[in-house]
Formats: C-alpha cells, structure tokens, sequence
C-alpha cells in the first residue's frame, strides 16, 4: 500500500482556525503524534519553510506540504471496517520485520490510519479512517465507546466471578475499569465468554483473565461503537455507510 497519494491541487477548504498537526490529522496524514514527529523530523512545510513546531495555527491546508508532496483538500470522514487476522502487527512497519496489517490491507483503499489497535495475535474487527481526529475521538476512554470480543479460554470459572468484572478490578496497581462479561457456553474446561469494555489498555482481556486463572487462547473484536464484524471475511475490508459514520459522529458529539 502506498505511504502516500500523489499530490493533488488543494481547493483550500477553510476551516476554523487551528493547530497545523490537528488539522493534517483531520485530513489523514496520521495521528497527532505521527504529525509532531513529522514536524520534528522536518518533512512538514508551510509555503515552502520548513516548521519547527506543532503549535502553529492555520485556517487552511493551502500551501501546506508532507514530504513534499501537497496534502490534499479536506473531504468527508470515511470509515472502513477490515478483519484482522492473527499474526500480524497493528502498525504501519515494525523495525523488526514482523509482519504488519499494511501486508495484507486489500488493495483501492485510501490512505487510512487505525482506530485503536489489536494486539499481533488478536484477531476481529479493525476500524481504518482516513480522519485523524475521528480516530482519536474513538479511542479517547473519556468517550467510553464500547468493544465488544468474543473470547475463548481454558480453566475454571463461576459465572458470579465473571459478571464481579462490571466493578472493575487493580491488578498490580494497573486499574481497570468495568467489564460486561459473561459466559456464553462452557464444556468441561473450555468455555467461550463474550466481554464489552470502553478502555481498551494494552492487553487488557488477556491481563484481566489470566488474573482470574484462565488461559486464554483466542481474541476476538467483533463489535466496535455499534459496529459489528458480522460476516466479513478475514483480510477484507469495506466502507461503513456515510449514514453511519455521520451518526457516530453526533454520539461523539453528546458525549463530549
């Protein structure tokens, strides 16, 4: 997949007036924090002197440029959902040469960034955008948008134990905070629970689970904010309908 769409004329879209990095997040040249790095990299441009800082306030992407190559014009939010296998890392390369979601990304998307990420051997449902600050409205915790998984796992477990998760749990000094969870069907040892959480900290299901003595042996997203998995196939991808997007975008709106 492309690292980036051939230049293009900008129609330079105004917008309210704002700090350059969350404006080239909005347009999907990546996150926040990939934009700052860019800055201190020197690869971002505005009328052809290189900026030093985030901070500087634009009202518009003209005469903006990332690798020196013109950001394209603002255009609506798209959001695409992609089942992600296991084996493979959420980010765009990894230094050690393990295999990435870029390797098997279905050609004819645009240029997209993650909502979120999944660990390399869990598997489900994938947000891509290319809106910067939608992705990072999804994933705030203050916006308590829900996961959903499907978990199997191994061991022993009462159902009182499981549904104790909606209080919330400290584990280490790491607190986590409520889990809907509940035991889907059980044989013998090997039981199947489904978990909705609104945090999502680095290796949470697994974490809370191994605390609880169950081994867990395969994690799957299957909803996100209201969007399911379904029947998607592993690595394809599609687009959530305009409608869609636009409704999450007013639930995010209200819960701000």
């Amino acid at each position: 997949m492309a690292q980036r769409e051939a230049a293009r004329t900008n129609t330079n879209v105004p917008v309210e007036p704002q700090r350059i990095a969350k404006l080239l997040a909005r347009a999907g040249i990546g996150s926040r924090r990939d934009i700052e790095r860019m800055i201190a990299e020197g690869k971002v441009a505005l009328g052809g002197q290189v900026l030093t800082t985030p901070a500087m306030v634009v009202s518009s992407l003209d005469g903006i440029t990332v690798e020196g190559n013109t950001v394209a014009a603002l255009e609506p939010s798209r959001l695409f959902r992609f089942h992600k296998p296991a084996g493979f890392l959420t980010t765009a390369r990894d230094p050690g040469g393990r295999p990435t979601i870029m390797d098997i990304l279905p050609p004819g998307l645009p240029r997209v960034v993650p909502v979120g990420r999944l660990d390399m051997n869990t598997e489900g449902l994938l947000l891509l955008t290319t809106d910067g600050a939608l992705k990072r409205a999804l994933e705030l915790p203050a916006n308590a948008v829900p996961r959903r998984y499907r978990v199997r796992a191994y061991g022993e477990i009462s159902q009182p134990v499981v549904e104790s998760l909606i209080d919330g749990l400290t584990i280490d000094g790491m607190r986590y905070g409520p889990i809907d969870a509940e035991i889907e069907r059980r044989t013998g040892r090997n039981l199947w629970l489904t978990m909705t959480l609104t945090e999502g900290k680095n290796r949470e299901i697994r974490r809370v689970l191994e605390f609880l003595g169950l081994q867990v042996s395969r994690l799957i997203r299957v909803g996100y904010g209201g969007i399911e998995l379904a029947d998607l196939e592993p690595r394809d991808a599609d687009e959530v309908p305009d409608g869609v997007v636009a409704s999450l975008r007013k639930q995010l709106a209200r819960g701000n």
